[in-house]
């Protein structure tokens, strides 16, 4: 029986079927088996993570007015479960997770490749956080001016505890000092914060509290880089 958090008033609908099917998926990974078993994809995995997608609405709204929640099962937050695999030596044709993108609303910010926050359900893997993944060149170039031109923005968000992660080059970029305060922050194609979640804590009851705090401590991050893209926060 679901019950409800005391923080967001919401009931959490991810069940242990989520997990099941996902592990399921990973040693089964084909398209006759999918095929078999898509009707179980839906009523595990799927329609849940949906429901909490329509559901969380409320609380991304009081971290941001910008990004929205959109349980659309085609087309909104949530990541196909299908693989590209046109580039990939892995021609598996099923991901074995489910990516949740809570997107900014501007078309201007880029899509999933723009400030936003993301959910990842993994067995085993889950988190949750937001920033900014493999933007394009010009939005790159803007967060790197935006470190140096708000040294002392950039320097307080790491001063209260925030971890940015992301792939990063061997060296400082072309027009950027090499011996900037913040010259390996400098070196980062991607922007990012993130708290990781155990199974348990996935399925427990407080879930949609415990991811609100993960997108709350990631906001002045997602603040930072719209306003370095010129974006609403």
């Amino acid at each position: 029986m679901a019950t409800k958090t005391a923080s967001t008033g919401l009931e959490n609908p991810l069940g242990p079927g989520l997990f099941r099917f996902l592990k399921d998926l990973k040693a089964h990974n084909d398209r006759e088996w999918f095929q078999a078993n898509k009707a179980r994809y839906e009523a595990e995995a799927r329609d849940p993570v949906l429901r909490l997608i329509a559901a969380f609405g409320g609380p991304l709204a009081g971290i941001s007015r910008q990004v929205e929640a959109d349980p659309r099962p085609s087309g909104g937050s949530l990541f196909r479960i299908y693989r590209d695999t046109r580039f990939s030596r892995d021609k598996s044709p099923y991901k074995t997770h489910l990516g949740v993108n809570f997107r900014h609303r501007s078309a201007a910010a880029g899509g999933v490749h723009g400030p936003g926050f993301y959910l990842h359900l993994e067995p085993g893997g889950c988190f949750a956080g937001g920033g900014l993944w493999h933007p394009a060149p010009e939005a790159l170039f803007k967060v790197r001016q935006a470190i140096v031109a708000r040294s002392a923005a950039w320097k307080k968000l790491k001063d209260a505890g925030l971890e940015i992660e992301g792939e990063a080059l061997k060296r400082v970029p072309q027009g950027f000092d090499a011996g900037h305060a913040h010259a390996e922050d400098l070196k980062l194609k991607d922007f990012y914060a993130s708290a990781a979640f155990t199974d348990a804590q996935v399925l427990a009851p407080d879930f949609p509290a415990r991811l609100a705090e993960a997108l709350r401590d990631a906001a002045p991050l997602v603040a930072f880089l719209c306003k370095a893209l010129d974006l609403p926060f």
